[in-house]
């Protein structure tokens, strides 16, 4: 079975640090969800989040838009909160878009997609809540 090996700290650092616009798959409009939640903090901590859902017009405030594919300007990081059967399609459009950062939210995980993404040239974090890493790293 293949593996994946999270970046370390510093990098992880950097990705953090260096983003200012997320896009958040997944992100629901239910404030129970840890999507929601967690994109909240992100916006505490300002950064620009962007709503990828199809079917919803605006979540925390932020235009949503139906696929990555769909957002007029450049994202910094894409931060995915869908189950990893969706995981393969999302890095596509990662790649394709040439986003540098991709995360993939604690309980996320599709190593082969990650792998792929890595050699794409795209930094990827997987299985890691980016709220915690956050706070861990950064507050």
């Amino acid at each position: 079975m293949a593996e994946f090996v999270n970046p370390p700290d510093s990098q992880i650092r950097k990705i953090l640090s260096e983003s200012k616009t997320i896009a958040v798959v997944g992100l629901s409009p239910k404030p129970n969800r840890p999507s929601h939640y967690v994109a909240q903090h992100l916006q505490e901590f300002d950064y620009r989040i962007v709503p990828v859902r199809p079917g919803v017009k605006s979540i925390l405030g932020e235009e949503s838009f139906p696929r990555l594919d769909n957002i007029p300007f450049n994202v910094d990081l894409v931060v995915i909160f869908r189950a990893p059967r969706f995981i393969a399609g999302i890095v596509d459009q990662v790649i394709a878009l040439k986003i540098n950062n991709l995360w993939l939210q604690e309980g996320v995980i599709d190593v082969l997609s990650a792998n792929r993404a890595q050699q794409a040239g795209i930094h990827v974090v997987m299985n890691r809540c980016i709220y915690k890493e956050y706070m861990r790293l950064l507050s």
